[in-house]
């Protein structure tokens, strides 16, 4: 790592706000993932110019939020992670919509909906992901996504320059949109909620958690979904169908509660679970023919 390069990294974040081989598994829900070069949490303002640094050294960088659709291989990261969910939070609530950072939790600003009695967020109480993660994957439950409540973002582009797009300009599809493609960063999302009452939205929400724990589980660390759903079909059931239930390589498993998931079942590493997810999306496919794709994305060197 340039000495230079990194002095002025800390000029810029402040040293308390950087950490080098910083161990990745305590960013992310799966618990596993080497070490990264360098961990930083910069402040909002200092965003932009942290991604210039990058630029102009060219050291690599990735971004995180909450790591809970994330796989970092066990040799870690060469560059920088700049770890958005440990930026300071805030959150504004004006009429129906919430204006809010994007290193904020979801199930935190669906909290926050509850309790201003605004409805439309019941379905993301539950997910574990920061908001701009969210926004970036479209992510979703039990019949809603985030394309149906987002009015807008602000972005930075890759030369740090921010710009404000709108609902309609970012490419939503099935766990996907145009942000990342475009190598765009998400700092704030406005949602657009409507009024509802509070004890029925907080009554959803608990049905919704009661659900979760009755079908996932949530005992053991593992990233939610791990494979996307096929259309037509669901992941869950073609792994179970292929009798892979509780199947597992090393410490990774695929969980007997829900067979859509690969939970960290005892001590694994980054190379136990992608091997488990390459064998289960072979033997889906030789069973089926049906091809399963991941929803987790993988970052790092793996063994």
């Amino acid at each position: 790592m340039n000495q230079q390069f990194l002095d002025e990294l800390k000029a810029v974040t402040g040293e308390e706000r950087l950490k080098e081989r910083e161990p990745m598994s305590r960013h992310t829900t799966f618990r596993v993932g080497g070490a990264a070069d360098i961990f930083v949490c910069p402040e909002y303002e200092n965003l932009p110019d942290v991604i210039r640094l990058c630029r102009r050294y060219e050291e690599p960088y990735y971004i995180i939020g909450n790591g809970s659709n994330l796989l970092v291989g066990d040799k870690g990261i060469r560059g920088v992670v700049i770890g958005m969910a440990r930026i300071t939070p805030r959150i504004e609530v004006s009429g129906t919509r919430i204006r809010v950072g994007a290193g904020m939790l979801l199930s935190t600003t669906a909290a926050c909906a509850a309790e201003n009695s605004l409805s439309g967020m019941e379905f993301a109480a539950g997910i574990p992901g920061s908001v701009g993660g969210a926004v970036v994957m479209n992510a979703g439950a039990y019949g809603g996504e985030i394309k149906d409540i987002i009015e807008e973002v602000t972005v930075l582009d890759r030369e740090g320059r921010s710009a404000r797009l709108m609902a309609q300009d970012l490419d939503f599809g099935y766990r996907r949109s145009g942000i990342a493609e475009q190598g765009m960063l998400v700092t704030e999302a406005v949602f657009r909620l409507s009024h509802g009452e509070k004890e029925a939205i907080r009554g959803m929400m608990r049905r919704l958690a009661q659900e979760r724990t009755l079908k996932q589980p949530l005992e053991y660390p593992s990233a939610g979904s791990t494979f996307k759903r096929p259309p037509g079909f669901f992941a869950g059931k073609l792994i179970m169908d292929a009798g892979l239930r509780g199947y597992r390589v090393g410490g990774a498993q695929v969980s007997e509660k829900h067979c859509g998931f690969v939970i960290n079942r005892e001590d694994a590493t980054a190379d136990d679970i992608r091997r488990l997810m390459r064998e289960v999306a072979q033997k889906v496919e030789e069973m089926s023919g049906v091809r399963l794709e991941p929803e987790v994305k993988m970052i790092g060197e793996f063994s």
